[in-house]
């Protein structure tokens, strides 16, 4: 399916976007409209047509599968992303990481700033950057704020794998892809990750391939 056309107003892109049902097309690295940031959301869709994109995203975030996904990710330069995560993932990866369910929850004009000097170290990939993974340093403890759907206040702490979710999807809509932020030594193609660096934390592949870790 072609892109919508950039020059369309952007309620009629939308309209077309969602018009085939099911998931959307992720875009991959290197289109611009993942470096370009995003126009804050101001109520430029009517709340039928939001609700629709919003479960768009759900829909597509499942089916990718993933735990986050951003407008542009499909091409919509407005600031709005999706998170959900399950975290069906073992007990010692669990506390490692931090890594606790998520809700489905909607952010909407999002922005994080990090809580204390910790941060923490972990591979992380990303659906436009298919096929591969790469050590991302993060703040360990964020507070989100914004707006959800229904545009009531978001002021939360968020800590562990959530905190680095909503991190990554933020700063989608800020331009910014995980790879700006990664170890480049550490990057590595998922059947490496799962062959070699699947341990709950990467010590072994900072050492290995010859990276710092926080």
């Amino acid at each position: 399916m072609a892109n919508p056309s950039p020059r369309a107003p952007l309620a009629e892109r939308l309209e077309e976007l969602l018009a085939p049902g099911g998931p959307l097309p992720v875009v991959a690295a290197g289109d611009p409209v993942l470096r370009a940031g995003t126009e804050r959301y101001d109520g430029q869709l009517d709340p039928a047509l939001l609700a629709r994109f919003v479960e768009a995203l759900r829909i597509t975030m499942h089916a990718a599968p993933g735990v986050g996904l951003a407008a542009p990710q499909v091409g919509v330069e407005l600031r709005i992303a999706v998170i959900e995560d399950p975290a069906p993932v073992p007990e010692e990866v669990r506390l490692v990481r931090g890594r606790v369910p998520q809700p489905f929850r909607v952010l909407v004009n999002p922005s994080y700033e990090g809580v204390g000097p910790a941060r923490a170290a972990f591979f992380e990939g990303c659906l436009s950057v298919p096929g591969y993974q790469a050590v991302v340093a993060r703040h360990a403890e964020v507070r989100l704020t914004g707006q959800d759907e229904h545009g009531r206040a978001l002021d939360e702490v968020f800590a562990g794998w959530p905190a680095r979710i909503v991190q990554h999807e933020t700063d989608h809509l800020d331009g910014t892809l995980y790879l700006d932020r990664a170890e480049l030594r550490s990057l590595s193609a998922n059947q490496a990750v799962l062959e070699r660096w699947a341990q709950p934390a990467p010590a072994e592949a900072a050492k290995a391939l010859g990276f710092e870790l926080p």
